[in-house]
This record gives C-alpha cells, sequence and structure tokens, in this order.
C-alpha cells in the first residue's frame, strides 16, 4: 500500500495489473489513493454473480499458483481534464483485457488505420435533428472495413436495453465508429434465447429484433453511399452500446 505522502504526491494516476505467470497486462484502471490495490481486496459474495467476474478469477488464478499481481502506475500527476483519454488510450493498447467497459470515447476515436480516418471524416454528415425515433445500436467490435460485415447478423443481436424505447424506435441504425452504416426496420422485439433465435448462446437478460431493411429513400437519408458521420453531441460520443434518439 502506498503512504499518505505518496497518495498526495501521485495525484491522479492511470495503471496496469499484469500476470507474473506470463507478464500479460489484463486490467487497466485509473484512480488515486490506493485504489490501484483495492481489486485484491475485492470479494464476490456467494450468490451474487453467476459466474466470477473476469478480473476477479484472473486475480484468484494468480494467487492459486502462489505468485502475487504485479502492480504498474503507468503515468502519474496527470490533470483531471485528461485522465479519461489517458486511460482509453492505455486500454486500446492492451487487446484481450478483462476491463467491462471500453475507454472512454474509443467507439468514435479510438484506432484506426489511417485509411479509416480518411473515410471517417471524408464522409458527409448525418442532419444533426433528424425525423424519427431511432435506436442506436454500436457494432464497432464486428465492423469489417473490408466490406464483408453482415450488418444484419451483427444488429440485430444482443442488447441490454429498454424494452420499451425500443418499441417505440421507428429504426434502428448500425453505427461503427460514429458513422450510420446500415438503417433496419424491427417488426418484432424478442427476449435474446435459443428459443427466439435458435443460434444465440451468449447472456440471459437480452434482447435482439426481427426485421429487415429500411426502404430506399431511408437508407439514403441515413447511409448513403457509404455511410454518414454522426455529429449530434448528444449522439456522437458515448461507452454505453445502446443510445436513444428522439425517444
Amino acid at each position: 500500500m502506498f503512504s499518505p505522502t505518496v497518495c498526495e504526491k501521485i495525484g491522479n494516476y492511470v495503471y496496469r495489473l499484469i500476470d507474473p505467470r506470463n507478464g500479460e497486462t489484463f486490467y487497466v484502471g485509473q484512480g488515486q489513493g490506493n485504489r490501484v490495490f483495492n481489486h485484491i481486496a475485492e470479494q464476490v459474495i456467494e450468490g451474487e454473480y453467476k459466474t466470477i467476474p473476469p478480473k476477479l478469477e484472473r486475480i484468484r488464478a494468480i494467487h492459486r499458483a502462489g505468485l502475487d499481481v504485479v502492480h504498474v502506475i503507468h503515468r502519474h500527476e496527470i490533470p483531471k481534464e485528461a485522465i479519461n483519454d489517458v486511460e482509453a488510450a492505455l486500454i486500446d493498447s492492451y487487446p484481450g483485457l478483462t476491463n467491462i467497459q471500453s475507454g472512454y470515447n474509443s467507439s468514435s476515436t479510438g484506432p484506426m488505420h489511417t485509411d479509416e480516418i480518411i473515410k471517417k471524416y471524408d464522409l458527409p454528415e448525418l442532419d444533426r435533428e433528424p425525423p424519427h425515433k431511432l435506436i442506436l445500436l454500436n457494432i464497432n467490435s464486428a465492423f469489417d472495413e473490408s466490406g464483408e460485415t453482415d450488418f444484419y447478423k451483427e444488429t440485430h443481436l444482443a442488447w441490454r436495453l429498454s424494452l420499451d424505447k425500443a418499441k417505440q424506435a421507428d429504426y434502428v441504425l448500425a453505427v461503427a465508429r460514429g458513422v450510420v452504416k446500415q438503417v433496419f426496420v424491427a417488426d418484432r422485439w424478442l427476449p435474446a434465447t435459443p428459443q427466439n433465435f435458435p443460434d444465440y448462446k451468449g447472456p440471459e437478460g437480452r434482447y435482439g429484433f426481427v426485421g429487415r431493411i429500411a426502404p430506399d429513400d431511408i437508407c439514403e437519408y441515413y447511409v448513403g453511399q457509404h455511410g454518414k458521420r454522426i455529429t449530434n453531441p448528444n449522439m456522437k460520443h458515448s461507452q454505453n452500446p445502446v443510445r436513444y434518439w428522439n425517444i
């Protein structure tokens, strides 16, 4: 643990937890004081989780091997206004982390090939106040710049969302890195279960839709030829993969 003097000196910091068995960084976080050490003290209450969170399982496995987690302060004395961006950049640098959430603004300003940057910022802008009720679903992890993405397959399953709000939406937008890539009409929203979606093997408590690509005029409005950039500040940046617009 850090002494009070050290805590005062280091201020805001970003840290990594490393598995000593293979040198792999498995968690990135931010904090002050002794936050970096708190994960070791976390306890899972019996029955609270159906499965142990991956971070805690990794820590337990390290301890079972008779070893200790390696703690690294990656950068300290970070200004408050910069802490989220520093943490996000570090999260983006280490694939396969046990972090539940992605880095701040990673969906829109995270790692991209230079060609992706050019395509994104040369695309036309979507109107800031579209005339429809919309639900936006981020498909960043599934999007393939080669053009091979099956947008319906990657968008119709499976989301933690407000079923009431989802049913109010006129259209569902598939969004990749801040760009609308496809538009769907959701004919039905259903619980994501093998009974409703035979190929689904994910967690409970999520929903999916059965639907179709929107009419041509709607696709032209929201997507155009190669996609349209979302510039509305309330819709542009969010760590939440589900957003509601005009609902």
